[in-house]
């Protein structure tokens, strides 16, 4: 039977490249989606094409309603999950800290924080030895910006991330003896529409040369440490987050 993984927020960019190399690596996958319907659908069609499995699912994790939806319908599809890979996350238009209004912040907090939590408790629940699970795999997609603060940019969306990280560390000791690995990515600055959500397409090419090794990372790159991670080749490593940011 094969091994299952939930990617939320995995239509586009890091989410998008996870799901094609999960199936090459024999996943079945569930590729969640909010609002990019087409994007999400072909996506599954590719993976299909190829005699991959997968399945797209609607569903904002800011709801905890709909996240339980989500976890239902793949129970329904896939009978199990394996591996969850925590990566929906919402990123506002760049702005310094005193104008980040209290809407905004709930918003990225109920997204990139809260969506986390109850995605990882919905998860857990399955995996968990302790209530008849099989054990698995978390992994939080976090970013090189909760070690760096995003000033003048980004404060909320860094500190998000940095909730992320507690949550990792914490959850990781907690589980671990209930046959569940937790560990997250920090990617760093990565070729995805990120930037253009942000107001800066062009961002990767200002900041550069910040970066030790002199370019953007591509969403390749940070999905073949996700894969690792979830695979048994990593049986030892929980609590672990991982830096792919070419050295920022």
């Amino acid at each position: 039977m094969k091994k299952s993984m939930l990617i939320t927020g995995g239509s586009t960019g890091i989410g998008a490249a996870t799901a094609r190399l999960a199936a090459q690596a024999g996943y079945a996958v569930a590729i969640n989606y909010r609002k990019s319907k087409e994007a999400a659908e072909a996506i599954v069609a590719s993976i299909q094409e190829q005699g991959g499995e997968a399945i797209a699912i609607q569903a904002d994790v800011a709801s905890p309603e709909q996240v339980q939806g989500m976890f239902q319908l793949v129970d329904q599809q896939f009978g199990t999950l394996d591996v969850l890979v925590n990566n929906a996350a919402l990123l506002e238009p760049q702005a310094t800290f005193d104008a980040l209004g209290y809407e905004r912040l709930q918003r990225i907090f109920a997204v990139n924080v809260l969506g986390a939590f109850v995605c990882a408790q919905e998860a857990c629940a399955r995996m968990s030895v302790d209530k008849g699970g099989k054990g698995g795999a978390i992994i939080n997609i976090s970013s090189i910006a909760a070690t760096l603060g995003a000033p003048f940019e980004y404060i909320d969306y860094a500190a998000t991330k940095g909730a992320m990280d507690t949550m990792t560390i914490g959850l990781a000791k907690e589980v671990a003896a209930a046959g569940i690995r937790v560990n997250g990515i920090r990617p760093g600055i990565i070729h995805t529409d990120i930037h253009a959500k942000g107001g800066e397409p062009n961002r990767i090419e200002r900041v550069k040369d910040s970066v030790p090794m002199k370019r953007g990372g591509t969403a390749e790159e940070v999905a073949e440490a996700i894969i690792w991670l979830a695979s048994d080749k990593a049986s030892y490593v929980t609590g672990s987050i991982l830096d792919v940011s070419g050295g920022r």
